[in-house]
């Protein structure tokens, strides 16, 4: 279990919360941001996120964060 920040992939922003979590849900691509992680700048969707973390998704140009847990 731990935690995650990622933001969208490929250009990819969103304006809600509600686009972020079912972009999340249909298995849409993610970068992760963390600089303490030694998968930064990896990609990273809902199948291959690590169970019981928690996801920090930035969007709306990084000024807002959503949090899930897989």
């Amino acid at each position: 279990m731990g935690i995650l920040s990622v933001e969208p992939a490929y250009g990819r922003d969103y304006k809600s919360q509600k686009e972020v979590k079912e972009a999340w849900a249909q298995g849409k691509d993610f970068v992760i941001n963390s600089i303490f992680s030694p998968d930064c700048g990896r990609y990273v969707n809902k199948e291959d996120a690590p169970k019981g973390s928690f996801i920090n998704i930035r969007y709306k140009k990084g000024t807002c964060l959503v949090v899930i847990k897989t």
